[in-house]
């Protein structure tokens, strides 16, 4: 019933134009007078905790740097007398004298700024205001004590619930997890924790995310510009580092909610040559519901791991990982179980005061467990991971700095097995095909300052996607997998004829992509400049999912024969000014997106325990484009930002070999995360040194469904027809938070620091629509439409401490 496959398939070669540009690189001459490096890591003096983003720079010239990842830094520059300044938003800044003539290696800890001494002059702990000369567009910061002040539903601090208030980020529901970013899907995202691909970022379906703010250090989201070393998805990248571990002493951090509560544990260990931090959390909102429960239950954990070790002073080890669990019980005839699993161990090595490099293996995994114990049987899918990274960082000079590595991941793809879950039961075993797929990249960065005024970021990636056998591959007449039945005027699947059977060794298809890379800035001023960039990213594995939100039963699967790697091109162009000694900042940012092969669902497509998903989905294409705009005030008892996004997403799918017009006839319509208009303003009030109010102000426009126009009858059934795809919409989206946070008087000595945080999510109690359907009243006939909201206004009340 197969055929043995012909091995045709060649892996493609890395474009000669990458060896030129490694060349051209690592020859180019930056300097031709004496040069000397001053190299290190900064710290914070409390814990310990390496800073990222913090500035360090030579006073009275523009020779300076942000410290990576890890807190490191080298400057490079002429021989001389200097007075280095090193600063970071909340800390007391450091002024040294240094003598440059020789290289050296210094390290540095900031102190914790404070304001008992000028009540009226509050900084914001978001470390990004307008950058200026950085070559970064389309890219967001959110400092973790920043998100820690965003009332929240349920009172649960919350770092995708905080990105959602940025502009060009919306959220795909009520109280979601899940996030659209410029107009893309929730499969478009690249969600990294240390470094680990995170495939589903929600708890209880979306009311909680897989982040613990007690366990997370930064959040940074590229939009736009995103850098050659991230790859895999085409519209967003979300790098979230998890906190080292204070180095310097023992302490305890948590909070007591009224649905879940969470606990962090950390300290110095190896004689203080390194650290670890613990952190867990667990909901407990079904026992204090046990009675209006009826047996039914929905409850989540998670745990957060993550220490290191300082061999020497130019050698390092990381080892962090992540564990959650989601379990629920529906009446006990229905059972579900998802989560994801994540570690990574890293070595970071100094080869010398200008290179930095990262070694990683790291894992992923997320899986799901659906028990329908009425008819005995469990449904259970999963996707794994393994990846290997090296990412190297060259200092060349203070005007030339050099990103460049690898990467290879191997995918292991279980959409779906049906196991008997009771000897007695009469289900058969049933698994559908394993997939598999490596994935390679090779890049290189540079970030080269031409000017005092114009700085560049420019880099290129080469990717490359196998997809392996290991099963016996369908073929379909004529190589259509979904044909166009003119008669009916429906697509349908195609004719199925002989197989392929692949080894595991052999590929079923291979693809190789270039993605150049390309940003600039150019200062106006010494308060504005302009930024334009350009990215090409190509995404090889795909979400299936018929919801627009995030699913625990949503399946990944690869690119291969019949479905193409999705290819993204975007252009941006923004203007970025501070006010008044930066007191406030405004950044606004204009785009344009496009998406080759972008998957979409014939209609009647069914998804789940399908082993022939070819024959459900067309290739199409997809486009976005808008204005963003954020204003920020970043001192004062007032700090907070304002947003406005003014977009558009539409998505076509032509019918091409299949036959027939194609979805909707081929024209263009609305995507189901197509925001017209997205406003919010957030804002963090401290009223005195007891008391700081927060508040959010959020409005959308209706996101776009399809409704029924009509109905007809057949054969005694009232059968209703429908209005073209997502050409309705859903009702307008707003509401309004507020929360208060207490601090007791602290005595200076004393370890236990506590507050409580009182919220009110939804203070005015919009029913906002999740959804409409549309029935017909059994007993009079008539058709009706019914609203479902999940939330009204929440109360919280929330106890935080540390000590």
């Amino acid at each position: 019933m197969f055929k043995k496959a012909e091995n045709t398939n060649k892996q493609p070669l890395i474009n000669n134009q990458i060896i030129l540009l490694f060349f051209i690189l690592f020859t180019t001459i930056l300097s031709a007078q004496e040069n000397y490096t001053i190299s290190g890591t900064i710290k914070d003096a409390n814990n310990g905790e390496t800073l990222l983003g913090a500035s360090i720079f030579f006073k009275d010239t523009t020779i300076g740097e942000i410290t990576n990842e890890y807190g490191f830094y080298s400057i490079t520059a002429p021989k001389g007398n200097y007075i280095l300044v090193i600063s970071y938003i909340g800390f007391t800044e450091i002024n040294k004298e240094v003598t440059l003539d020789s290289n050296q290696n210094i390290d540095f800890e900031l102190k914790e700024s404070t304001n008992q001494l000028d009540e009226v002059v509050i900084t914001s702990e978001e470390p990004e205001r307008a950058m200026l000369q950085k070559p970064e567009i389309g890219v967001s910061k959110l400092n973790i004590k920043t998100i820690k002040q965003i009332p929240v539903v349920l009172g649960e601090v919350d770092v995708m619930k905080a990105l959602q208030l940025l502009p060009g980020v919306s959220n795909v529901g009520e109280a979601s997890s899940g996030f659209n970013v410029r107009g893309g899907a929730v499969d478009q995202n690249l969600v990294l924790l240390d470094e680990a691909i995170i495939y589903n970022t929600s708890h209880l379906f979306g009311f909680f995310s897989v982040f613990n703010a007690d366990a997370i250090k930064n959040t940074k989201l590229y939009k736009g510009g995103i850098p050659a070393r991230f790859g895999g998805r085409v519209s967003s990248v979300l790098d979230i580092r998890q906190k080292d571990g204070n180095s310097k002493n023992f302490a305890f951090t948590g909070g007591i909610g009224l649905i879940s509560s969470r606990l962090a544990i950390e300290g110095p260990v190896f004689k203080e040559k390194g650290s670890f931090l613990l952190a867990g959390r667990a909901s407990y909102g079904h026992l204090l519901l046990k009675s209006e429960l009826n047996g039914n239950s929905a409850r989540f954990s998670d745990f957060n791991l993550k220490t290191n070790y300082e061999i020497n002073k130019n050698n390092k080890l990381f080892l962090s990982g992540y564990l959650g669990r989601d379990n629920f019980v529906l009446n006990k005839d229905l059972t579900a179980s998802y989560g994801n699993i994540s570690g990574n161990l890293r070595w970071n090595h100094l080869f010398n005061d200008k290179l930095f490099s990262n070694a990683s293996a790291i894992f992923s995994s997320y899986d799901y467990n659906l028990g329908i114990n009425l008819l005995e049987y469990d449904w259970i899918s999963s996707i794994k991971n393994y990846n290997l990274k090296y990412d190297l960082r060259y200092y060349a000079s203070e005007r030339f700095k050099l990103d460049f590595g690898t990467s290879i991941i191997y995918y292991d793809f279980r959409p779906g097995e049906i196991k008997p879950n009771t000897d007695e039961s009469s289900v058969n075993p049933y698994e559908l095909d394993q997939k598999r797929a490596v994935e390679s990249a090779l890049y290189v960065d540079a970030e080269h300052k031409f000017s005092d005024k114009l700085t560049a970021q420019y880099g290129l990636r080469y990717s490359g996607f196998n997809r392996l056998g290991g099963q016996v591959v369908k073929n379909y007449l004529n190589n259509q997998p979904v044909v166009y039945n003119d008669f009916l005027g429906i697509y349908q699947r195609g004719v199925e004829i002989e197989g392929t059977n692949f080894e595991k060794s052999e590929t079923v298809k291979s693809f190789g992509n270039l993605e150049p890379r390309f940003s600039l800035a150019y200062q106006l001023s010494e308060s504005s400049s302009i930024k334009a960039g350009y990215s090409r990213v190509a995404q090889y594995i795909h979400l299936l999912s018929n919801t627009t939100s995030v699913s625990p039963l949503d399946v990944w699967t690869p690119s291969g024969k019949y479905i193409k790697p999705q290819l993204s091109n975007q252009y941006a162009l923004g203007y970025f000014k501070n006010f008044k000694n930066e007191i406030y900042s405004l950044e606004a940012e204009v785009y344009y997106k496009t998406i080759d092969n972008r998957i979409d669902y014939i209609d009647g497509s069914t998804l789940i325990a399908n082993n022939a998903i070819e024959a459900e989905i067309l290739n199409g294409e997809s486009r976005a484009y808008g204005l963003e705009v954020l204003v920020r005030k970043n001192e004062g008892r007032l700090t907070g930002w304002l947003t406005y996004t003014l977009s558009k997403s539409e998505q076509r799918t032509p019918g091409g070999s299949a036959g027939g017009l194609g979805i909707e006839n081929g024209a263009w319509y609305d995507t189901a995360y197509d925001r017209t208009h997205d406003f919010s303003l957030t804002g963090a009030y401290k009223l005195n040194e007891k008391w700081t109010l927060g508040t959010n102000l959020v409005f959308q426009t209706g996101r776009p469904v399809t409704y029924p126009n009509g109905q007809y009858i057949y054969g005694g059934l009232s059968i209703a027809s429908y209005s073209d795809r997502n050409s309705d919409r859903l009702p307008v989206y707003h509401r309004l938070d507020f929360s208060a946070t207490y601090r007791p008087n602290r005595k200076p000595n004393k370890k236990w620091k506590g507050e409580w945080v009182f919220g009110i999510y939804n203070v005015y109690n919009r029913k906002n629509a999740t959804s409409i359907s549309f029935e017909q009243n059994i007993a009079t006939g008539v058709n009706e439409a019914t609203r479902t909201a999940i939330f009204g206004i929440v109360p919280s009340i929330t106890y935080n401490f540390k000590f």
